[in-house]
């Protein structure tokens, strides 16, 4: 499925909801590429999972912000890679750095940087216990387990919805 196709479907997802976060939040490492940049050369030409640049036009294209959370020891590849694949204009803050934290520390950069509330935010990532962690701050967040794929991605703003709907009822009451 071509980056256009994806991109269309995922427009069609995104249009099944009242409500967006205002913020999508991305692991890197077998979350939107299928491997560890630690194991890659900076000299390599990366891949993303075959749906991932479909999602993210998508996003950009309804106004959603983007952005990195990732636990690289070797942030500068990542960023390398993240510039070979021309992805740089896509992500509003890019927190890549080697943490013991589960991804705590990036997410309070990223809520610095954007003012986004973590209620506004979904995150996707391959590892439970970053999803764990970051849920427990109040981010929606999905487990991945092949890569950010379209059912992911609908999965996520289903479970956005649900939660922002709970949160709004929590606050009225």
């Amino acid at each position: 499925m071509g980056d256009e196709r994806v991109k269309a479907e995922a427009l069609q997802i995104l249009g099944l909801f009242q409500v967006l976060p205002s913020l999508v939040v991305f692991d890197l490492d077998y979350t939107l590429w299928p491997f560890y940049c630690e194991c890659r050369s900076k000299r390599d030409s990366p891949s993303l999972f075959r749906h991932a640049r479909g999602i993210m036009y998508a996003l950009k294209e309804k106004g959603v912000d983007m952005a990195i959370a990732s636990r690289s020891p070797t942030p500068d590849k990542a960023k390398v890679f993240i510039d070979k694949l021309e992805l740089q204009s896509m992500f509003v803050a890019q927190e890549i750095f080697s943490s013991w934290t589960h991804k705590t520390e990036h997410f309070q950069n990223i809520q610095r940087k954007t003012g986004i509330p973590y209620k506004s935010m979904l995150f996707f990532d391959d590892e439970d216990r970053n999803i764990d962690t970051v849920s427990k701050m109040g981010v929606t967040s999905v487990l991945v387990e092949n890569g950010l794929n379209l059912d992911m991605f609908k999965l996520g703003l289903s479970n956005f919805a649900t939660n922002f709907a709970a949160s709004s009822r929590k606050q009225d009451e």
